[in-house]
Formats: structure tokens, C-alpha cells, sequence
């Protein structure tokens, strides 16, 4: 097709762009085409476009006015909208036989045909004839983003071959676009440029409602992973775009979707300021949603939760002031507290007990002498945990020892009460680390062995010398080596009041 063609026909009419802009408009049509028996018929649009884009000499399309131009890319990005939704995986091909392998393939040919776009698009601003280039090609740029994101990544539906392309389509777009990064190309490189993400959020608005999202398995993904590049200051002028589908995500039945929809959630909290967060009760409407996941016992969504709900507390209990003469109120980190441990007492599987474990130092750090009011509970936990072995790297009862550390710490006077029953479970652990000869490897068995022994110490603060006076006679009767070598540390360890800040 000749571009003269379409100059001589551009004026004829209000938004007539002539042949070329029919070329085009008609490419639209055919790669829209819903019905499968035109598969083929869209296969063809395929390589008709690719010849059309060789054919366009692009440094002289884009020569002409401003409205010109303008035009003319409002075109360009229902071709690239069309060629988004072409390779797009649906729902139907997601659970068809082989359907993953044709959703690479025509991601495969989309991509091609993007480099092909985007190197022309590149040249004409090189031009000489386009010195004055200052377009905004961010409709154009939206659908290529959500395509190069959607088959970049790792998923069932990409090959390795589909995912060189895309993120080769991702490279070319951030050039022709002049931006260094993604994040650039989504919040702007600079405080005066605007960014992209608008667009983006727009094109993938109608694929997140309840009645839509899971119509095409990628857009959660494309979703989640273009949320997690915006930071602090950009994301909070999204707000009202991002909570809602973030929010959908997460209240989905499979765990996986879940999953995703927390560390969307977790990231809103991280990078949006407390403020905002509190304005319209949206940080209590988040704690609800994501405190109804602790009820799962599924290990992955737990973890989520829980690193989410620790960075949510300090927004929450922003508003909450304690007046000295009056009971400290109860705090969200208590009521989660409360229920953790009311899981963890009964929890047998070795997975949901390390993710539990992992993060009740947290607790206890985030609640400090407030942790009184969980002492019972604590105790029970504890001991119970340090009774199970855990596997060859022990890290639940490697946690439950720092908790017990951290708890001697902060709640020093309530801890002498309990002097016999820790003492038992410290040195019950202690005795089966020592007799332990295959399963437990030796650095991590000497680094057990070593924060039992400190919990040891720690206790004999707490108790002002008594485990000392109870471990003499221990000693005595005692042939393990190993268990004598720690009860020794023990007892050479003055008591320091100081450790406790008495």
C-alpha cells in the first residue's frame, strides 16, 4: 500500500486517514473475529499485517500534522488491542488439550509482529523528516505492556520460546517509549511526565469485575505483577483503582488466587501512606478480609497473611490511645495472636506448625508486656513444640525457642511461676538433641543446643538463681556429656539482673 495514497485521501474528510487507515481499521476487524471457524481467516490478518507494517513508510506517515498523527495512533492502538486480545490464553483454551501450546504459538507471531511495529515506530522518530516528534504513544504502548507482561512470565500457558519474544517486545517498548525501567514507563521517569499506568489499569479494568476476571487466566497475573513496581509516592493516587480488584482477587475460593490477592493487599499497605489507609475505614475493611484467610489451613496463604497483618497493625492501632490510668485496650494483634495460637496447640502437620512458629516472634515483639495476656496459651505451645522433632532443620522449634527468649524478655516477673515446667521442657529437649545421632545434622544441632542453653540462662535470671540450685543436683546423677557441657555454661553464668533491665 502506498502511503501517497493515503496523504492524498487524508483531507477529504473529518478523521478520514485514507486507504491506509482502512488497511488498518479493516485488520482490526478481521483479528476481532470471535467465531473459531475463522481461525484461519485470523492467522491470514496475521501476515497481511506483517506485509502492510513493511509496506508503510513510517518516517513520512508520521510527518504530517499533529491531529494527523494523533489519528492515525488511535488507529495503531485498536490494532495492538486486537493483537493483545488475539494471544491472550482464555479460559476454555486453559483447560483444553493443547491449548496452552497454541496460546505460545500465537504469542509467538503477535510479538513478532510487535518488534516489527515498534522497530518502524523507533526509526520514524529517528527520522529526519520527524525531528519534531513529541506524540503520546501511551494507548498505543497499553495493550503491548499487558501483552509482553502476560507472556513473559513464567505460566502453563507460555514456552520458553514465547517468553524470549515478550520480554524482547518489553525491551523495544521501554526504548521507543525513552524509559529506563518499567517502573519508569508506568509512574513516569520524572516528576512532570505523567506515567502509563492510567492506561494500563484502564485496558485491564473491564477483564477484573466479579463476572469477568477469570475469563483470561492472565490478567491477575499482569495485575499483580504491575502493582508490585509502583512504590511509594505513585501508588496512593491509584488507590481506588487497585483496593477493588485486589480485594476480589483475594476473596476467590482457590488458594492460589488467595495467595496472590494478599501479597496484592500487603503491598497497598506497604506503599500507601497510613492516612489514606484510615480514610473511609479502608484499613479496617482490609484487616477483615485478610483476617478471615487465618481459618485456611493451607501453609502459602497462612504465610502471606500473617507477613501482611504485621504491617497492617501499626495503621490500625494508630488511632488507639492509652490513657495511664485506665486498662490498656485489646488490639487487632492480640485477637490474630489469640487465634494462631488456638491453631497451633492442635496443629500436627509439620508445614502449617513452621509457618506458625515463623512469626510468632513477631508477635511477641509487637506486643511486648502486653504478651502477659497470652501467657497460658504461650506455654502450652511452647512446650508442646519443643517436644517434636521438625525435620533436619528444625526451624519450628528453632522459632519456639526465640519466642521463649523473647517472652523471658518482656514478662520476667510472670515467668518464675513457671520455673519447673520450662525447665523440664528445655532440658527434655536438650537431652533429645544430645541422643540424637542421625537425624539432626551437627551444625544445626549445635546451634539447638545453643539457644536452649540461653533460654537456660535466661530462665536462671528470671528466677533469680534457682535453675542453678536445681541443676546441681542434676549434674550429679547425669552421664551425657553433651547435657552436662550445657547445665556447666548455665552455671558458670552469674546472675545479672541487668539482662532483664531490672
Amino acid at each position: 500500500m502506498e502511503p501517497d495514497s493515503a496523504e492524498e485521501t487524508a483531507g477529504e474528510g473529518d478523521g478520514c486517514l485514507g486507504d491506509l487507515g482502512q488497511a488498518f481499521s479493516k485488520m482490526v476487524h478481521r483479528l476481532s473475529d470471535p467465531e473459531p471457524r475463522r481461525a484461519s481467516a485470523r492467522g491470514d490478518a496475521l501476515k497481511d499485517l506483517g506485509a502492510l507494517i513493511d509496506a508503510t513508510e513510517w518516517d513520512r506517515l508520521f510527518e504530517r500534522s499533529g491531529e494527523w498523527v494523533r489519528k492515525m495512533l488511535e488507529i495503531l492502538a485498536q490494532v495492538t488491542k486486537a493483537l493483545e486480545k488475539y494471544a491472550a490464553p482464555s479460559k476454555e483454551e486453559a483447560g483444553a488439550r493443547g491449548g496452552h501450546s497454541e496460546v505460545a504459538g500465537k504469542a509467538e507471531e503477535v510479538g513478532l509482529l510487535y518488534l516489527k511495529l515498534l522497530g518502524k515506530v523507533e526509526a520514524a522518530k529517528k527520522s529526519p523528516l520527524c525531528s519534531t516528534w513529541k506524540a503520546d504513544v501511551s494507548h498505543l504502548a497499553g495493550p503491548i505492556y499487558i501483552f509482553a507482561i502476560s507472556h513473559s512470565l513464567k505460566q502453563s500457558w507460555t514456552t520458553p520460546r514465547s517468553q524470549e519474544v515478550a520480554g524482547k517486545v518489553l525491551t523495544s517498548l521501554l526504548q521507543v517509549t525513552e524509559c529506563n525501567s518499567v517502573a519508569g514507563f508506568l509512574c513516569g521517569e520524572n516528576e512532570e511526565e505523567r506515567g502509563r499506568f492510567p492506561v494500563v489499569i484502564g485496558l485491564l479494568k473491564p477483564d477484573l469485575n466479579k463476572e469477568s476476571w477469570k475469563n483470561n487466566p492472565a490478567v491477575k497475573h499482569v495485575f499483580s505483577w504491575t502493582l508490585q513496581q509502583i512504590t511509594r509516592p505513585w501508588l496512593s493516587q491509584h488507590l481506588e483503582r487497585i483496593l477493588p480488584p485486589s480485594l476480589l482477587i483475594s476473596d476467590d475460593y482457590q488458594t492460589e488466587n488467595k495467595v496472590l490477592g494478599v501479597q496484592c493487599l500487603h503491598h497497598i499497605v506497604l506503599n500507601v501512606p497510613a492516612a489514606d489507609l484510615l480514610q473511609y475505614n479502608r484499613a479496617q475493611v482490609l484487616y477483615h478480609a485478610i483476617f478471615n484467610h487465618l481459618y485456611m489451613p493451607e501453609h502459602c496463604l497462612i504465610q502471606a497473611v500473617l507477613l501482611c497483618l504485621l504491617d497492617l497493625f501499626p495503621i490500625l492501632e494508630k488511632s488507639l490511645h492509652w490513657k495511664g490510668d485506665a486498662v490498656r485496650p485489646t488490639t487487632h494483634c492480640d485477637e490474630v495472636l489469640q487465634l494462631i495460637l488456638t491453631h497451633m496447640e492442635p496443629e500436627h502437620r509439620l508445614l502449617l506448625r513452621r509457618t506458625y512458629a515463623r512469626h510468632l516472634p513477631a508477635f511477641v515483639k509487637r506486643l511486648g508486656i502486653l504478651t502477659v495476656r497470652h501467657m497460658k496459651r504461650l506455654e502450652r505451645v511452647i512446650t508442646g513444640y519443643l517436644e517434636v522433632y521438625d525435620g533436619p532443620e528444625e526451624e519450628a522449634r528453632l522459632k519456639i525457642l526465640e519466642t521463649l527468649k523473647l517472652l523471658m524478655q518482656y514478662t520476667w516477673p510472670r515467668i518464675s511461676c513457671r520455673l519447673v515446667i520450662l525447665l523440664k521442657a528445655l532440658l527434655k529437649l536438650v537431652c533429645d538433641v544430645a541422643r540424637d545421632t542421625n537425624l539432626t545434622p551437627e551444625p544445626v544441632k549445635k546451634v539447638l543446643l545453643q539457644e536452649a542453653t540461653d533460654c537456660l540462662i535466661l530462665l536462671d535470671h528470671c528466677s533469680r538463681g534457682q535453675v542453678k540450685d536445681l541443676l546441681a543436683r542434676v549434674v550429679l546423677t547425669c552421664t551425657d556429656s553433651t547435657v552436662v557441657n550445657c547445665i556447666r555454661k548455665v552455671q558458670q553464668n552469674p546472675v545479672d539482673a541487668s539482662v532483664l533491665g531490672i
